[in-house]
C-alpha cells in the first residue's frame, strides 16, 4: 500500500522565478455567491444586488460581481500552489480589476513567480514575490495582483500532523 500526502503550498526551495502555476479548478460565480458576499461584507451597492438598478442605471446593463469577491476567489485558488504552507502573506503590492465579472462567469487563475530572496534576519525562511491573474471563461483577464509571501525553507518547516492516529 502507498500513502500519498497531497502537497499544499511550497517550500522556499521549490519556487523558481519564471515558473507559472495554473490553478485548478475554476469556479462559476452565481448570483447567490455575489449577494451573500455583499451582505457579509456590508457592501449594499445596488450595482451588485439590484437587477432593475443594474439594467436601468449602469453602463453594463446587468449586475457586476463585487470586485473583492473576485479577488478573494482568485487568491483562494492560488493557496494550494503558492501559500498553503506559508508563514504569512506580507504584502499585496497592487490589485487591479481589469474587466468586470458578471453572474454566471467562471473564473480561472494562474500565478507566476517573479522573485525569491532569502530572509536577512532568519535562516529558516525566505520571501517569494508572485503575480496572480484571474481570467473568465473567455480568457479575459478580470483580476491581477502582486504579492509577497514569507515561506519556510524545507528543513525548517513544521511537520504536518493529524489530531488522531499514528504518524508513522
Amino acid at each position: 500500500m502507498t500513502v500519498y500526502d497531497r502537497p499544499f503550498g511550497r517550500y522556499f526551495e521549490e519556487f523558481e522565478p519564471g515558473d507559472i502555476y495554473k490553478h485548478w479548478p475554476g469556479k462559476t460565480i452565481t448570483e447567490y455567491d455575489d449577494h451573500l458576499f455583499c451582505m457579509i461584507t456590508m457592501n449594499h451597492h445596488p450595482l451588485h444586488t439590484n437587477v432593475w438598478f443594474a439594467e436601468n442605471e449602469t453602463v453594463h446593463k446587468k449586475n457586476v460581481v463585487v470586485g473583492n469577491l473576485v479577488y478573494s476567489l482568485v487568491l483562494g485558488m492560488s493557496v494550494p500552489d503558492v501559500s498553503g504552507s506559508a508563514i504569512a502573506n506580507l504584502e499585496i503590492e497592487t490589485l487591479q480589476h481589469k474587466n468586470p465579472t458578471f453572474h454566471g462567469d467562471t473564473i480561472y487563475a494562474e500565478t507566476k513567480v517573479l522573485d525569491k530572496v532569502e530572509s536577512k534576519s532568519r535562516a529558516d525562511r525566505g520571501i517569494v514575490t508572485v503575480e496572480t491573474r484571474g481570467f473568465n471563461q473567455d480568457g479575459l483577464e478580470v483580476c491581477y495582483f502582486k504579492r509577497k509571501v514569507m515561506v519556510w525553507k524545507q528543513d525548517f518547516a513544521p511537520k504536518r500532523k493529524r489530531p488522531y492516529g499514528s504518524e508513522d
